[in-house]
């Protein structure tokens, strides 16, 4: 039997990670992070699609908030917001949060170890993101590496293996990728100012838009929202 934990967070890029972890392994457990993001709605979604799906779903909390350093855990950052992505400043985003990625997958190895688990699916990608220190392939092997000299793998046990299959992959890419596979994104949210109807103006936002048009689809979030009247 095969399993694997993926790191949902219930937006796009997590969203078919997790289809694609259920096409592959026989048990699949679903590990979502509520960590004092501002966008905490994503928790929710991420509640809801797991019962949908019957699967085994855990919550763990921790407060990154006393870390701070970011738009998505200071309430006194603003989310920076533009017309397009053109406009957005380059550099690292204030909505980078000071290596999350890290903190979540160290968390994750640890939950995974304690059940015998031993792959690690995320969704991390780079290419629409190039600014994210912590999607990068170099960081995917080095917290790799680190997890199996740090866990009981590092004295014989079974390696820990972090599969981030979309890594090299545009945004729409994955979309493609997920709708091949079924995936529901119709309760998939990305906005990073913490509403279930997009801002469309963060960098999520924009980038998801984005995404949705060079996938020739509509995105099943609007689609839902105005079937439910919401604006």
């Amino acid at each position: 039997m095969k399993s694997c934990v993926v790191l949902f967070s219930g937006g796009i890029d997590s969203t078919t990670a997790l289809y694609w972890a259920l096409a592959g392994y026989t048990k699949v457990f679903a590990l979502t992070f509520d960590y004092g993001q501002r966008h905490s709605i994503e928790v929710r979604m991420a509640k809801r699609l797991a019962r949908k799906l019957g699967l085994p779903h855990a919550i763990l909390k921790i407060d990154l908030t006393q870390v701070g350093g970011s738009a998505l855990t200071d309430a006194a950052i603003p989310v920076p917001k533009a017309r397009d992505l053109g406009e957005l400043k380059t550099g690292t985003p204030l909505t980078y949060v000071p290596f999350r990625n890290g903190i979540l997958l160290a968390l994750a190895a640890a939950w995974a170890e304690a059940r015998g688990v031993t792959d690690l699916v995320c969704g991390f990608n780079i290419v629409d993101s190039p600014n994210y220190p912590d999607t990068r392939r170099e960081f995917v092997r080095a917290m790799e590496k680190a997890i199996n000299s740090g866990t009981k793998a590092a004295f014989g046990a079974p390696p820990i293996r972090v599969r981030a299959p979309f890594i090299e992959l545009k945004k729409s890419e994955i979309i493609r990728k997920g709708l091949a596979l079924g995936a529901d994104y119709s309760y998939s949210v990305s906005c990073y100012t913490g509403g279930e109807v997009p801002c469309g103006a963060c960098s999520s936002c924009l980038l998801r838009k984005k995404a949705w048009r060079e996938a020739g689809r509509e995105d099943p979030l609007i689609a839902r929202l105005r079937k439910e009247g919401n604006p």
